[in-house]
């Protein structure tokens, strides 16, 4: 086994460790599935069990995402592992093994990946987030954008290849994962911020 098919591999293990769920149980709080759109992601974790478990699962999902890449980055050469890597540990949370592939979106764990992989195109895409959370009060809207804002954003601050190609495929995951949140979109029934599950 090559080191960079470990490092994919170990990203894929890391970003499937399902924050919102271990730290639900260690509170003796509700299962996060149980509860709103049923979602493992932070948004889902803020609006059942308050402003602080969401901020908590975010930094972690973050931070799982950015510990994938910086692995890779650490036994590999060139950005075609971290590339994957990233991609890999987004996956992960998408898709974790350990919970029969149910998972959150992957917008935190994305938003760790790309803030390392290419880090000039990470606030940019974190400031139409904000802005778009902000003025609608949609989180789900302000991720979609994100989602489609960084790929373009990481081309035009010169990402390479590898990266660009894990732009675009997180990208693509991420808005087929939130297909759900647009069809409430576009019928007025998606839950504001501040609207508790």
């Amino acid at each position: 086994m090559t080191s960079s098919t470990l490092a994919i591999i170990v990203a894929y293990l890391i970003g499937s460790v399902p924050f919102a769920l271990l730290l639900a149980r260690r509170w003796g709080a509700a299962d996060p599935r149980t509860l709103g759109s049923g979602n493992l992601g932070a948004a889902n974790v803020l609006r059942a069990s308050g402003i602080r478990a969401g901020v908590i699962v975010a930094v972690l999902d973050v931070a799982k995402g950015a510990a994938s890449v910086a692995l890779a980055m650490r036994i590999s050469n060139g950005p075609v592992a971290p590339a994957a890597a990233g991609f890999a540990a987004v996956v992960g949370h998408i898709y974790p093994v350990w919970l029969k592939f149910k998972g959150g979106k992957g917008v935190a764990t994305a938003c760790g990946v790309f803030s390392v992989l290419t880090p000039l195109a990470g606030p940019p895409a974190l400031v139409v987030f904000l802005v778009s959370v902000w003025l609608t009060k949609y989180v789900s809207l302000g991720s979609i954008l994100a989602t489609i804002a960084l790929p373009s954003i990481a081309y035009a601050t010169g990402a390479p290849a590898a990266i660009l190609i894990a732009a675009w495929s997180a990208a693509a995951l991420i808005l087929f994962r939130h297909r759900s949140n647009v069809a409430r979109l576009v019928g007025g029934t998606e839950r504001r911020l501040g609207v508790r599950a």
